[in-house]
């Protein structure tokens, strides 16, 4: 699961979800006739808006962080979170028009309680996000920034010897001379030479990039199965170029070819 692939429109819908949770505990009626004081004293109420909401948030931030889309009974996850969303503000609203239903007020003072009103604007709130976060640009953008990439080191670069590091170099001269070294354990500067790293062939360096949208990630043998699926907001590592397709690492060690390189960043 990736968080860092959550919009703004996600960060919306798991607002509302806590507001529902907190309203679900405040009396959902008031006056002389309040024996319901709260959301968990109704079960019908609780499980059509409060819970059913709240099931439906979970739904759809589940679903965006999955690196491919899951289905139930044939419908993709998000599409259940929001129709749940939909129908919890649909119940909220009548509810709030017949707040007592079919409980017997008569001689009887009924007002609506915080818990409804909360509620339903919660439900509100929470159905409008998940519907307008596919369609909204500003709701698309992503909810947590992208990291900054470390730089990643030259190709071949070895990571730096101090004192005691194994292989490297005494301070002073005195340690023991190496073989084919003159005493004082100085290399030659021809064999310094030779010893140095030589970069790989063509100018291409590994660099850091995100991509856009979710892209597919293909394995190097060249099967059309995804191996995993890059998500916007995460920095991968471009580790090698064919042709117009990169090598790419993922963050947890995985290689495989970005066929579709348009409009990525580079890092």
């Amino acid at each position: 699961m990736n968080i860092r692939s959550l919009t703004r429109g996600d960060g919306v819908v798991i607002g509302a979800a806590v507001l529902l949770f907190i309203a679900s505990f405040l009396d959902t009626y008031g006056g002389d006739s309040s024996n319901i004081p709260n959301a968990w004293d109704n079960l019908g109420l609780l499980m059509s808006v409060y819970v059913g909401g709240i099931i439906g948030a979970a739904l759809i931030v589940v679903a965006r962080t999955l690196p491919q889309p899951r289905t139930v009974v044939g419908l993709e996850l998000s599409t259940v979170g929001v129709a749940l969303t939909v129908f919890a503000a649909w119940i909220a609203f009548w509810t709030i028009i017949d707040p007592t239903g079919a409980i017997d007020t008569e001689g009887f003072d009924v007002e609506v309680g915080a818990g409804l009103i909360l509620g339903l604007i919660g439900a509100l709130l929470l159905a409008a996000a998940a519907i307008a976060t596919p369609l909204v640009p500003a709701l698309k953008g992503a909810l947590l920034p992208a990291p900054r990439p470390a730089a990643p080191q030259p190709y071949g670069a070895q990571p730096p010897g101090g004192y005691g590091y194994p292989g490297a170099q005494q301070p002073g001269g005195y340690g023991q001379p190496q073989p084919g070294q003159p005493y004082g354990g100085q290399p030659q500067p021809q064999q310094a030479q030779a010893q140095a790293p030589q970069p790989p062939a063509g100018d291409f360096s590994p660099f850091w990039f995100a991509v856009p949208v979710p892209r597919p990630l293909f394995a190097e043998d060249g099967s059309p199965t995804p191996i995993a699926e890059l998500a916007p907001g995460t920095w991968y590592l471009a580790v090698e170029q064919r042709g117009a397709a990169l090598v790419a690492q993922t963050q947890d060690g995985r290689r495989g070819v970005l066929q579709d390189t348009s409009g990525i960043q580079r890092g």
